[in-house]
């Protein structure tokens, strides 16, 4: 159901609600909030809820800090993990500055300003993401350890598989908010699961994967563990990753998708900064079917973009360089504007390779591009790079 702010404060007044969370995300993709007491709805919505920019890593100086965040009511939701004694329910927000203009570092407005791009070319893109995680035990502190939750593998059932019954309060609790998880997992690495989500439009599909990790904490934290979304929570082992599904849709009736595949391939390089955003991340590309090279082929795991074997509807390309650290919104934002590129110059996407990159021959690897092999060199590709100080605002280049 998408709510609208009347249905906002009929909610809030009939279903004993305590307290509304105002939330938005930082330039890192991680999520802020701030509590209100119902009395202070109406002015939230009228006037905004202030707070202090500077102390947002990445959002300024304390010079002109303060920002007003405005919720969004087609994004209310109850928290339902939240401790009894009245409802506790959550809204996104926009970020605004006190002149009533919006504030030019929100990544949900970058996103926005991306989808509205793509609008005007008469195309609607939609993303699905596939978020892998760890379970770790907590010590006697509640501290995190390294000890997996358990040594099941790839899908495995219960008893080896001890996450089922966390995989599925998650999956029960993301349907009660609205979010339509698609199917759950056990991964491959000892404590490791995976939760894949139904396509849906860009901004839903970012705003749900920030809930996503929410609901996920929540729950390991409700059962006594720790979820860890780190690329490379255990060397050795396999990394996470947060594989994006993209489908292109063209009101006109064509079939953008090849040269919109093409566009993020020719561009993957300077935005791999903002979606494999830390040194962990570079331990995971290049082992255990994280990609390494700049390549393309039908249902191979080895490959940066996999056609998936789907039809109708589901038919989808899959990019699986990004990790879980990326910023959604940024990361969305960006792969919109390299596809449209790629289908406003008309790009042809390369010649697939159908091999085994990981056990593959000198012969074949060594003609291929490469993916950036460490952060430094990623972030150095960024700053160079013109397609992405035309898309993201000075203060989001990586020093």
């Amino acid at each position: 159901m998408l709510f609208t702010a009347e249905d906002v404060f009929d909610f809030v007044e009939q279903e004993d609600v305590k307290f509304i969370r105002l939330a938005f995300c930082d330039a890192f993709g991680r999520q802020k909030n701030i509590a209100i007491m119902p009395d202070e709805l109406h002015r939230a919505f009228s006037d905004g809820i202030s707070f202090d920019a500077s102390a947002i890593r990445g959002f300024g100086s304390m010079v002109k800090s303060d920002l007003l965040l405005f919720p969004i009511p087609s994004t209310f939701n109850v928290l339902s993990w939240r401790p009894g004694g009245g409802k506790v329910v959550r809204m996104l927000c926009n970020i605004m500055r006190p002149d009533g203009t919006e504030f030019e570092l929100d990544p949900r407005r970058i996103l926005r300003d991306a989808v509205f791009k793509a609008g005007e070319l008469g195309l609607t893109v939609y993303f699905g993401s596939e978020f892998e995680f760890y379970l770790f035990k907590t010590d006697e502190n509640g501290e995190s350890t390294k000890i997996p939750f358990d040594n099941a593998s790839y899908m495995d059932v219960a008893p080896d598989d001890k996450g089922e019954n966390i995989r599925r309060e998650i999956c029960l609790t993301l349907a009660d908010m609205g979010i339509r998880p698609e199917s759950s997992h056990h991964e491959e690495g000892p404590g490791q699961n995976e939760i894949d989500f139904r396509y849906s439009d860009a901004l839903s599909a970012a705003d749900n994967a920030m809930n996503f990790i929410t609901v996920v904490k929540a729950a390991a934290l409700n059962n006594g563990l720790y979820a860890d979304f780190s690329p490379k929570p255990l060397k050795g082992e396999s990394g996470n990753g947060m594989h994006i599904n993209i489908s292109v849709k063209d009101k006109n009736g064509s079939d953008p998708t090849p040269a919109f595949m093409a566009g993020i391939m020719a561009r993957i390089s300077e935005m791999t900064a903002f979606l494999n955003p830390c040194e962990n991340s570079y331990e995971r590309l290049g082992e255990k079917k994280a990609p390494k090279y700049i390549t393309w082929s039908h249902e191979n795991r080895s490959q940066l973009v996999r056609i998936p074997a789907a039809k109708g509807e589901y038919k989808r390309i899959e990019l699986r360089s990004p990790d879980p650290t990326a910023n959604p919104y940024i990361a969305f934002a960006l792969l919109i504007y390299a596809g449209l590129e790629g289908i406003e110059k008309k790009l042809s996407v390369p010649e697939a390779v159908n091999d085994n990159l990981f056990t593959a021959s000198k012969d074949v690897t060594e003609k291929l591009e490469m993916l950036p092999q460490s952060l430094e060199e990623a972030r150095r590709i960024a700053r160079e790079s013109k397609f992405i100080r035309k898309y993201l605002p000075q203060e989001y280049l990586p020093e």
